[in-house]
């Protein structure tokens, strides 16, 4: 929490980009950096730098700079990379298997603990070393693994009575994949919603701009 309790969403969809730059910054054995070396590296001004990491209290010293380390351990702390957040994938297709399969869920502060699908035909079958289940043993599972976060990589059209039921059965949050703006009536839910096609529209659209110019 910052100093006035009230940090901006924008800080914090930066904050991941800060941890992942000081982690390659690690790799690199570089221990300590100033504001305006990293400001060079991510493209963000030096004081924009300051002011998002005093929201937290600061984490600097005059004439020093940032302790690489220290800085991303605190960053890590402040998003929760030290916390393991059970979670669920709903819908075991392409899409729900690669991110199954390719997210590093317990370095973002989670733990893969169940992949549930419709499809009777994938039941039993392994996603590393989680077997998909049937979406009728969700509230079975839920009941006694209580998973707080669920991955939505379902149809469209069954997003708003799958996440409902979810949230009755102590999901909090949703990473949402299944190109509906879930708007979820319930206190205390958080959802992020993923466009793909949408960040691609983006694209082609300074793309084409580009062009023109």
């Amino acid at each position: 929490m910052g100093k006035n309790g009230n940090i901006s969403s924008s800080v914090i969809k930066r904050l991941p980009r800060y941890y992942r730059f000081l982690g390659e910054l690690q790799k690199q054995g570089i221990e300590r950096i100033s504001s305006r070396e990293l400001s060079e590296r991510m493209k963000l001004t030096a004081s924009q730098i300051r002011q998002d990491l005093n929201c937290f209290g600061g984490f600097g010293q005059q004439g020093y700079g940032y302790h690489v380390e220290s800085l991303h351990e605190e960053i890590g702390k402040i998003l929760g990379v030290d916390k393991c957040l059970d979670t669920i994938i709903i819908g075991a297709g392409n899409l729900g298997k690669a991110i199954a399969m390719h997210i590093n869920f317990e370095s973002r502060g989670c733990r893969l603990t169940g992949i549930f699908d419709s499809n009777p035909r994938l039941t039993g079958e392994t996603v590393g070393d989680i077997a998909i289940r049937h979406t009728d043993e969700i509230e079975e599972f839920c009941k006694l693994n209580h998973p707080v976060i669920a991955v939505l990589c379902i149809p469209k059209t069954s997003t708003q009575e799958i996440a409902d039921k979810l949230v009755g059965l102590g999901i909090r949050s949703f990473w949402n994949y299944s190109h509906y703006d879930l708007s979820i009536d319930h206190t205390g839910i958080v959802v992020e919603n993923v466009h793909l096609g949408d960040s691609l529209l983006t694209l082609t659209y300074r793309t084409n701009k580009l062009a023109e110019e």
